[in-house]
């Protein structure tokens, strides 16, 4: 439940976000996500995480975490690490959970409600702290993903579980024509 005069913050895993839009099958359009939560209280703060990879010369997130930056949101990030597994496989490492947390507690004096946008289970602690110190929290996630994208523990614990996939219509980028295929070029004879 969210009441008009709420003090909201939003606290964004970039990557569980990511991973359950495109496991729905949808696109985030982050200028509307602040709208929704703008419109449901006093947005205090709207908050991206995200690890990025700095031994790339171009990261496809960079230009998403630029616009967020420029957008209103405050953008936390810290070099991702890379490492090969014992296949053999390129691995990528970048967790912000420990960076979302702290942030949320400092945060915590100031707000009435978290909106987490995560079902990772290892928020639960956070979840339990910031209901102790009297903030009602929310988390979007998804169990209509194959699997769930939001762990038991969590939904059992949150005051609000927020469907994403019921935000598509509110929060989701229209979907993109498809481009035309190049044509021949048409010779004109005279």
């Amino acid at each position: 439940m969210f009441y008009k005069d709420d003090r909201l913050a939003l606290f964004i895993d970039g990557a569980n976000l990511h991973s359950a839009a495109k496991a729905l099958g949808f696109e985030i359009d982050f200028k509307l996500v602040r709208q929704e939560f703008e419109r449901r209280g006093r947005l205090v703060r709207a908050a991206y995480y995200t690890a990025l990879l700095e031994s790339e010369e171009y990261s496809p997130i960079r230009p998403l975490v630029d616009w967020l930056a420029y957008n209103g949101y405050t953008v936390v990030t810290k070099p991702a690490k890379e490492f090969t597994d014992q296949t053999g496989r390129r691995r990528v490492k970048g967790n912000m959970d420990v960076e979302l947390a702290v942030d949320a507690l400092e945060l915590a004096p100031r707000i009435d409600h978290a909106v987490l946008f995560s079902g990772d289970g290892d928020f639960k602690p956070l979840i339990d702290a910031l209901q102790r110190r009297g903030v009602r929290v929310s988390v979007v996630s998804s169990t209509r993903t194959q699997p769930s994208m939001v762990a038991d523990e969590v939904r059992r614990q949150v005051d609000n579980f927020i469907e994403l996939d019921a935000l598509r219509e509110v929060i989701g980028r229209p979907p993109r024509e498809p481009r035309p295929l190049p044509t021949e070029p048409m010779t004109v004879e005279t």
